[in-house]
């Protein structure tokens, strides 16, 4: 039997079976007439297709579907992605502590561990350290090592998204241009006996920002998270994909200079960083007598109610603030999404307040300013979403199922 050419899959060409899956994963078609509709093949070949992505357990059956002819017959039979077949492992870094998980394909996270975890003591001991959690992990989840496709980590630094590597971390010292992807494939193996899989890692307001914008606004076209802790930096999601500038940059607003002459980690003077990031804000407080070392001792005393913490914080939120009318001006996003330690109620007033006062009425007319959905596991979710597009994209797809044999 011979049907119609296909129409063009995203790799030219015929769609394959990889442009079928991604058509079942967003649920543009999710039945096989529906498939053969969209993609112009026959129902054959759609079958053929079809089984390849059966047998490797990428896809299963679900609840049979309305009957849309009007003379009747059986309900059409969807089909859906199964998120079963395996787990993805990911990790976020702050400067001091870290979080990891074991996340299902569709971003549930199902075990979970933080701890103190500092990037000072350096990429080889942090990386190990990581491969000894996710074993735990998985046993906490009750998931085998064999069963992980991918793993993906979230650092506090600028990354070149080609390579994996950390470009010049104002506040990582010792892992600039460091290995991150075989370090971490390796730990991964040494701690679980497993074969290794494919690391991917990304700066951490990159991966918040993809995690909030896919789980709760999806239809926003233009988002940005500015993550304040210890440093700040801010991820952007246009049209659905992170963007990162040529080479991974894009974002990093903490060292943008508002006129002080406060020394930087970056060994700069006057960035956005050294005068309103948690880390500026709890020096502040220390040379007033209160005990604070980093963001995370601020978000402690501003959860405590304390007076000097909130004045503080408000007024680092209007510098913040005064920055983002620019970024808002120029980005015009529809979600302006503030996270990290000082992303509460006395930060966020600091930032609506000249946020409001400096940017254009037109660049704030359709603008929500919002806090986190997901809080400290936004990096995390969004590192999974990173690993899951990039193992299931079309072109992947085919070399997978041809590494299968299937």
């Amino acid at each position: 039997m011979t049907g119609q050419p296909g129409r063009t899959g995203r790799g030219g060409g015929q769609a394959g079976a990889g442009d079928l899956l991604a058509l079942v994963r967003t649920g543009r078609a999710t039945t096989r007439g529906a498939l053969q509709q969209a993609t112009g093949l026959s129902r054959a070949t759609v079958g053929q297709r079809l089984d390849r992505l059966f047998r490797a357990g990428w896809l299963r059956e679900g609840a049979g579907g309305p009957v849309d002819s009007p003379l009747g017959g059986r309900p059409s039979i969807t089909l859906e992605f199964d998120d079963a077949h395996a787990v993805v492992l990911t990790a976020d870094l702050d400067t001091r502590h870290a979080r990891a998980a074991v996340l299902s394909l569709t971003g549930e996270i199902l075990a979970e561990h933080a701890g103190p975890l500092a990037v000072e003591d350096g990429p080889d001991a942090v990386l190990g350290e990581l491969g000894g959690w996710f074993a735990e992990l998985l046993e906490k989840a009750g998931r085998g090592a064999d069963e992980v496709c991918g793993t993906g980590l979230a650092v506090p630094g600028p990354v070149d998204s080609e390579t994996g590597l950390v470009v010049q971390p104002p506040i990582m010292p010792g892992w600039d241009g460091y290995d991150i992807r075989s370090r971490l494939s390796r730990a991964f193996t040494q701690h679980t006996g497993a074969a290794p899989v494919p690391v991917l890692v990304d700066n951490d307001a990159n991966l918040m920002a993809y995690g909030e914008q896919r789980t709760g606004y999806r239809d926003c076209s233009a988002f940005v998270l500015v993550k304040v802790s210890t440093g700040i930096g801010a991820g952007v999601v246009v049209g659905g994909e992170i963007f990162r500038g040529v080479d991974g940059g894009a974002g990093d607003i903490g060292h943008i200079r508002v006129g002080s002459e406060a020394l930087c980690r970056c060994g700069s003077r006057g960035c956005l960083a050294a005068v309103a990031s948690g880390g500026a804000v709890a020096r502040r407080l220390a040379e007033t007598g209160v005990p604070a070392a980093s963001g995370s001792d601020v978000r402690d005393l501003l959860a405590a109610g304390h007076p000097g913490a909130a004045a503080l914080a408000r007024e680092a939120g209007r510098q913040v603030g005064d920055v983002l009318a620019t970024v808002v001006t120029l980005l015009n996003p529809g979600v302006l999404m503030i996270a990290g330690d000082l992303a509460g109620t006395s930060f966020l007033t600091g930032v609506r307040e000249l946020l409001y006062q400096r940017a254009l009425p037109r660049s704030t007319a359709r603008l929500d300013v919002v806090t986190s959905r997901l809080g400290d596991r936004a990096g995390l979710v969004g590192a999974g979403a990173m690993v899951v597009e990039h193992l299931y994209a079309p072109t992947r797809v085919e070399e997978r199922l041809q590494a299968l044999g299937v």
